[in-house]
């Protein structure tokens, strides 16, 4: 090639690495235009054991911020799988030609374990070696305590059986204290689950026991922990950030009710092959409101024990607690008879909190960017469906759960025995739109032509089925303004002239 036509490669390669440098660091990459990459997170440097290969793969490349999770930082420059050693830096361009990460496929690396940076100065490195050392003499202390404290106990209480094997389930669990109870110590009032470590220790020792359905962002097992069940919901590491959301949300403070799903643990499970991502709640052997209706039918004491049990659960999540330890109003945006589970004494429980928002008064804001047509489209509200929602009004979102609620209501009753005569069980609009209807199906039903599922004549002839059926009306107003809160809907529920028994 002449050197008429390599002018203008090279006049090309030196703005593209001008541009590239403008933007942020500029890190050595090998497959990139003129072996260069800029970012605004960090260069790295990594190496790769291919099993079907048995080759070692090296790799340099940039790590963008919109790459990091969580947000602040990059959890893949500190803890890497198995078989994958990666090093990050930051402190000049180019500088992952510098960095040296070592390969062992026998154990994946622990935090900050590896060759000390060379870019790092020897100040980081003296304050890190400080942070390990008090680390392990914290540890070594907590071992200590806990060690001292067991053997006092065991000498107070040795008839106690603490036996820590994986699965016991003729032992009572930690000398028979419960989950629950177990939880309602540990809390300290807080409401909103285990503490961490807690969580860990448990969901460690969960064996999965069969598969009981499949959800939005993974499957839900039976597990068995000493002798307990519970429901273990697991994300595939693709849905990490929903996962950390529903963990999250399920982890506001004063959240715990006897309506909304309890929440016990999170953590995450690493085979070696790749990452399984764990949300542990109560199990309820009856399953979803959707599998229980399609299986069963209620009474009039045990519809309005449904329907009240649900409007007090949506009624909490709702609701704004003021004080030191304070809740937020939440809203569920996705409430439907899937997800909500039905307890053992005919009440039911609101779960998978994954699209729920929380309401921030402090800065009159949702805490996530939002979508407004989030959800399942059967159960959309029409201001939803016709994109006409107020972003910027919580209570918009708190408007459309109710309508959904209104629906669930309708699914209750239809299913509701009165002297032998009952319905099947159908979803909303079974009859008006498709078994997977498209956003422009539900908006032509339920917006243009402002259709309801439709209520029966016989239920007139039933005082409590009238009263559900007026409810339902006032819970789906084509005007979101117009409809009932979740706290009026319970108080209505409540005065219902019916012997209902433990509904709360």
């Amino acid at each position: 090639m002449s050197s008429s036509e390599l002018r203008p490669l090279l006049f090309l390669s030196c703005v593209w690495v001008l541009i590239a440098a403008a933007n942020g660091l500029l890190c050595y990459c090998e497959v990139c235009p003129n072996s260069t990459c800029s970012t605004d997170g960090y260069c790295f440097s990594s190496k790769s054991y291919q099993k079907d290969t048995g080759k070692i793969i090296e790799a340099n490349r940039c790590l963008g911020r919109t790459n990091f999770f969580p947000p602040e930082y990059s959890r893949w420059c500190i803890r890497q799988p198995v078989g994958v050693s990666a090093l990050c830096c930051n402190s000049k361009d180019f500088c992952n030609r510098e960095l040296k990460p070592i390969l062992s496929t026998l154990a994946p690396p622990l935090f900050g374990s590896g060759p000390p940076d060379p870019i790092t100065g020897n100040w980081e490195n003296f304050v890190a070696i400080i942070c390990t050392v008090f680390a392990l003499l914290v540890v070594v202390l907590a071992l200590i305590f806990f060690t001292v404290r067991k053997h006092r106990h065991q000498r107070l209480r040795p008839h106690y059986n603490c036996d820590d094997s994986t699965e016991a389930p003729d032992h009572p669990i930690l000398g028979g204290v419960s989950l629950k109870s177990m939880i309602e110590m540990t809390t300290s009032g807080s409401g909103s689950g285990l503490p961490l470590l807690v969580q860990r220790s448990i969901a460690r020792q969960i064996q999965l026991a069969d598969s009981i359905g499949k959800g939005r962002f993974g499957e839900v097992w039976r597990g068995r922990w000493r002798g307990e069940n519970v429901a273990v919901k697991i994300f595939s590491s693709r849905e990490e950030r929903s996962w950390f959301r529903e963990a999250e949300i399920y982890q506001t403070v004063m959240l715990r009710h006897d309506n909304i799903l309890g929440f016990i643990a999170a953590d995450n499970k690493d085979n070696g092959t790749w990452t399984q991502l764990w949300l542990i709640t109560d199990y309820h052997e009856y399953g979803s409101l959707f599998d229980y209706l399609y299986r069963n039918t209620v009474d009039v004491a045990g519809m309005i024990r449904m329907a009240l049990s649900i409007a007090t659960g949506l009624a909490h999540l709702h609701m704004e607690i003021v004080g030191t330890q304070g809740k937020p109003a939440i809203a569920h945006r996705d409430l439907k008879s899937k997800n909500i589970l039905v307890k053992i004494n005919g009440t039911c429980a609101i779960g998978d909190l994954g699209l729920a928002v929380r309401y921030d008064v402090a800065t009159d804001r949702v805490d996530i960017p939002l979508n407004n047509r989030v959800g399942t489209k059967r159960y959309m509200a029409p201001e939803v469906l016709d994109d006409t929602i107020n972003m910027n009004h919580f209570d918009s979102f708190k408007r459309a759960d109710v309508y959904a609620m209104g629906l669930v209501f309708w699914e209750i009753a239809r299913r509701c025995n009165v002297g032998g005569i009952y319905d099947e069980y159908q979803l909303p609009f079974y009859d008006m739109v498709p078994s997977d209807p498209t956003i422009e199906e539900m908006r032509k039903v339920v917006c243009l032509d402002g259709q309801r599922p439709s209520i029966p004549n016989r239920w007139q002839a039933c005082e409590a089925l009238s009263g559900m059926s007026k409810v339902m009306k006032e819970c789906w107003y084509q005007s979101a303004a117009a409809r009932l809160t979740a706290l009026r809907v319970k108080k209505t529920l409540s005065n219902f002239n019916v012997p209902v028994n433990n509904i709360i």
